[in-house]
């Protein structure tokens, strides 16, 4: 119903102000192809800005902000009219804003917030409510024990929301001593082997008394469920991710992660390319879900929410919604 009401007010603010382009130009900027999800935000926002009339041209960065960059310039140079960005560099994308803007182009940033700039719009899921949603079904199964945190790295601002949303849930058990933060690190990326890497350093770190590990996102729980494995804590620890990723779906099924939160990203990467035709349709746009501040003002955004999946409701869930 939230989504539904996010896609309601999107539509239903837009007024026709100019004669539209025929075949809008919309420029999209990957940071990389590091999971499996970002290939289906691609396919997502293109069906969608096809399906609109609009034309995308993609370039991927493979995470280097300074690549990131140069793509920017190339696609405005090929008449890009709205720029969606999902930055390799939060802070070093702030750059981007600023040479579109140079041409009155505007950019939306999606899943992941531009900091220091005048950004237009962000499109995510609502990232606070993400860590929610992991800390919230780890404490209903393990309400008591010994938990441990791997967290994104820390100059992604996701990461810094993941982590505010799994502290309001874990905070009044560790108030009331039924839950011990005993690990907590931040990875240096959002891989396999960083998961892998700090879930070993948890394990030495106490002496494998950890009832619950917290990760990042699902790639990073892969790793984990590998370290985990070697040393025959698989089953023992029950581990939280995010993204719905396949594999991951798959050791949910065979009990090795309790959970991992599906991010609706259809339905944002729709919201995402209905956005940015609107803008290069000349249309204003009046209403907004929320305001998130990136350090320099309060930038409008559409927040989608979550839900966790987990063994009783994959086929209902994930699966259900083909991603």
């Amino acid at each position: 119903m939230k989504t539904m009401f996010v896609m309601l007010l999107l539509l239903s603010g837009f007024t026709l102000v100019n004669c539209s382009p025929k075949h809008p130009k919309i420029g999209l900027l990957l940071h990389s192809y590091d999971a499996p999800r970002w290939k289906n935000d691609q396919r997502y926002l293109t069906e969608a800005v096809k399906q609109l009339n609009g034309t995308t041209m993609v370039r991927v960065a493979d995470n280097n902000a300074k690549k990131q960059i140069e793509q920017a310039k190339e696609l405005i140079g090929k008449g890009a009219m709205v720029l969606i960005v999902i930055p390799v560099d939060q802070a070093a994308a702030a750059e981007i804003v600023r040479l579109a803007h140079k041409k009155e182009i505007r950019v939306i940033a999606y899943d992941r917030l531009i900091n220091n700039c005048r950004l237009d719009y962000y499109v995510s899921t609502d990232n606070i409510r993400v860590g929610e949603i992991q800390a919230a079904y780890l404490t209903k199964i393990k309400p008591k024990g010994n938990y441990a945190i791997i967290g994104g790295p820390p100059n992604d601002n996701n990461s810094r929301m993941l982590y505010i949303g799994q502290m309001n849930i874990l905070q009044p058990f560790i108030e009331r001593d039924e839950i011990q933060l005993v690990f907590r690190q931040f990875a240096d990326s959002w891989t396999e082997q960083e998961g892998y890497r700090l879930t070993l350093s948890c394990i030495q770190a106490t002496h494998k008394k950890v009832d619950a590990l917290i990760c990042g996102n699902d790639a990073m729980a892969l790793g984990a469920i590998k370290a985990l494995i070697e040393n025959h804590l698989v089953n023992k620890v029950s581990v939280a991710g995010q993204d719905a990723d396949m594999a991951n779906i798959n050791e949910i099924t065979k009990g090795n992660q309790a959970v991992t939160v599906f991010k609706r990203i259809k339905t944002m990467a729709t919201t995402a390319a209905d956005l940015a035709i609107h803008i290069a349709n000349g249309e204003s746009i009046e209403p907004y879900f929320s305001t998130i501040s990136n350090g320099e003002r309060l930038v409008p955004s559409y927040l989608i929410d979550a839900l966790a999946v987990h063994e009783g409701n994959v086929e209902m869930t994930a699966i259900a919604e083909g991603n």
